[in-house]
Parts: structure tokens; C-alpha cells; sequence
């Protein structure tokens, strides 16, 4: 416990590896020792725009926020877990005593402290302190590669099951086949979907989604010439409904459909598709202002919810749906790293694929000194 190297992002596009202080914990923390960290979307956001909305990088912050490691350190609170201990991260630590936490919906809080959203710092170094509620033991069996993975993985859980009610023999769409959009799939198909239909407009992520979830796959038409928005959804709603067979009703309806895209003709598409009566959950983070047909949502009565990040439960039930085998997350991770690497990890990720031409799904880094091919 001799240095903490981490890395930082320093300013659009500018990022070092530091020295940082190692984390000072509370009697109710634990201080974990990350040696997996995958790459979020978020991440290369604020690398490649120093923003995402209103949370500006104003000061060097580290990177990183979807990790797994080993526990270093112990609280003198704490009896649930113990130095050597394999754990899954939940990056957010929040208040606990206001309304939103309160009434078990933590996620809202507005003093949530959440790794990588400045000016908090991220995973990406050796040592990240936690709560020691939010380290989540891992089952022998499962790896740290796969703890990394239980952060993305709690986001479709809290999509899909909290907040879809998703149930077995319901159908699910869901628009973007990028990490979030396939483990929404993995979550559907886990919980005994009848159907599963993806959607992107990239042939080689719905040829993934089909070898692994088994889901039906649907390439959606190019804009026409001068065409608007709204018009493109009309006719890529219809052609979807007709290629796929989707009725407003019965059999070949779609009870739940996700849009982890936040595109803007994939949303009008999405709540054009989704059966009357049906629920319509938007996880991708798009442009802040979308137009969409309200007296669609209203003649069919559409549940509209937002989803954002994970709640009470949702990691909880993404660790037992991997130990119990009923999703598999090692096929999403593409592409492994050294902590040194970092950085082409991130420009690999943000090309969408390696030198090899190699296309991304999930990169994992591992942490300072741990090799690539350790869990």
C-alpha cells in the first residue's frame, strides 16, 4: 500500500498517469484494491468533451467507474466483509438521509458522490474507498472480470426488471446494440422472455446479438433525402411491424421496449412499435431535447419511465443471475489491457475497434500491476 498511480483525465483529449494519496477510509468503508475496470461510454464522453450535460470536468478527475478488486483495507465497523475479499464496486455513494434515499430510490440522490462524475474521482487507480454496503462479495466461482461487468449489467437489471417489470413469457425491443443494449437482451432472456427483437443500425452488432441472446434482428432503413425525423420513424416503425410481424395487440405484440440508444428516430421508433398499454424505458443518453408524437403515448396509453443508473436490489440480482449461469458475460468482454495501456484502451474504445479491426463490445483495463489475463 506503498503509491496509488491513477489515471486522470486533465482536460479534453489530455490524460496522464499520477500519483494519488491513498484513500483515507471510515469505520463504515472499505478500501478496495481494483484490478479490473471496464470502459463505459460515459468515460470517453468526458474525455472527448470534458462534459456530460451539466457535470462539467472543471479539475483533474480520475477515469473509471465500472470495477471489481480485492479488499484492502477494513473499516473498524465493519463484520461483513474482510481483507482478501473478492467484490464487485457500486460506484455511488450517496447520502442516506435524504427523500430520495429514504424512499429506497438512492440512485436519485442529489449528493450522490459517483465515481468518475466530476469532480469525484473515478476507479482507475490501485486503491478506490467505498462504502462497505456498496462491495459486493463475488461467489468463488465467478471472476473479476465478470465483477467489472456487474456495473453495466445492474443498469439493465434496473431497466429491464425494477423498473419494465419484466416477467417470463413478456417480448422485448430494444434499440442499440452496444453493451447496454445487449445485456438488456441478456437480462429479458434471463428472466424467460417469449421473444427478444434488437435493433441498430450496425450489421455486425445485431449478428452479435443474434449468436448470443438468439434474438430476432432488425436493420433499420436509411433516411430518405430531405427526409424529417418523425417521417423516418413512421416508416421504419411500419417496415419493423411488417418484416417482424408486430401487432399493437395479442401474441405478436412487444410488452417492453428499451431504447439504449438515445437517438433520437430510434425513441419515435421505439414508442411507435410498443404494444397499447405497454411500458417504453429510456436508458441511452442522447441530445437533451427529442421530439416525439404524444398522441401516441396517449392513445395508447403508454408508460413512459426514465432509467438511470441502478437501485436498491439491482446488484444483488445481476451477481445471482451470472453465479446462477443464467447470463454468461464473458463473450461481451473484447478487447483486455494493462493499466499502462490505458489510454489506447480509451482511443480503442472510442474508434469502436483495435488495430486488428477488431470490433469493441466490452474493454477491460486491468489494475496497476495485474496482468491481463489475472482473476
Amino acid at each position: 500500500m506503498s503509491d496509488n498511480p491513477s489515471f486522470v483525465l486533465k482536460s479534453v483529449e489530455d490524460v496522464a498517469f499520477e500519483q494519488r494519496p491513498i484513500p483515507e477510509i471510515e469505520p463504515t468503508e472499505v478500501l478496495v484494491e481494483v484490478k479490473k475496470t471496464g470502459i463505459c461510454g460515459s468515460d470517453v464522453h468526458y474525455l472527448l468533451e470534458g462534459r456530460i450535460g451539466d457535470n462539467v470536468v472543471e479539475n483533474p478527475m480520475v477515469l473509471g467507474h465500472e470495477s471489481s478488486g480485492v479488499v484492502a483495507k477494513v473499516g473498524s465497523g465493519i463484520t461483513s466483509l474482510k481483507k482478501g475479499d473478492r467484490v464487485a464496486i457500486e460506484p455511488g455513494a450517496t447520502c442516506r438521509r435524504c427523500e430520495s434515499c429514504k424512499s429506497g430510490r438512492y440512485q436519485l440522490c442529489p449528493d450522490v458522490q459517483f465515481a468518475a462524475t466530476p469532480p469525484v474521482d473515478g476507479t482507475l487507480g490501485r486503491y478506490y474507498r467505498i462504502p462497505a454496503d456498496l462491495a459486493y462479495l463475488l461467489p468463488p466461482h465467478l471472476t473479476l472480470e465478470d465483477g467489472a461487468m456487474m456495473e453495466p449489467l445492474s443498469v439493465a437489471v434496473h431497466a429491464v426488471s425494477t423498473l419494465g417489470s419484466f416477467r417470463a413469457g413478456k417480448s422485448i425491443a430494444v434499440f442499440g446494440a452496444g453493451p447496454v443494449g445487449i445485456l438488456c437482451m441478456a437480462v429479458a432472456k434471463a428472466m424467460g422472455a417469449s421473444r427478444i427483437i434488437a435493433v441498430d443500425i450496425v450489421q455486425g452488432r445485431l449478428d452479435f446479438a443474434k449468436s448470443y441472446i438468439g434474438a430476432d434482428i432488425f436493420l433499420p432503413p436509411s433516411p430518405e433525402k430531405d427526409e424529417s425525423k418523425a417521417a423516418t420513424s413512421r416508416r421504419s416503425a411500419k417496415t419493423m411491424k411488417e418484416q417482424l410481424k408486430i401487432t399493437e395487440r395479442g401474441a405478436g405484440s412487444i410488452d417492453l421496449v428499451i431504447d439504449a440508444s438515445g437517438v433520437e428516430v430510434s425513441v419515435q421508433t421505439g414508442l411507435r412499435i410498443c404494444k397499447a398499454a405497454g411500458t417504453y424505458v429510456q436508458v441511452g443518453m442522447g441530445k437533451p431535447d427529442v421530439t416525439v408524437d404524444m398522441g401516441v403515448i396517449m392513445q395508447k396509453e403508454l408508460q413512459l419511465k426514465g432509467s438511470f443508473r441502478y437501485g436498491p436490489g439491482d446488484y444483488p440480482l445481476a451477481i445471482q443471475l451470472v453465479a446462477e449461469g443464467k447470463i454468461d458475460l464473458k463473450p461481451l468482454v473484447s478487447h483486455r489491457y494493462k493499466f499502462e495501456d490505458a489510454e489506447t484502451a480509451f482511443q480503442t474504445t472510442r474508434n469502436g475497434k483495435s488495430e486488428d479491426g477488431k470490433g469493441v463490445i466490452k474493454a477491460i483495463i486491468s489494475g496497476p500491476g495485474v496482468a491481463v489475463d489475472s482473476n
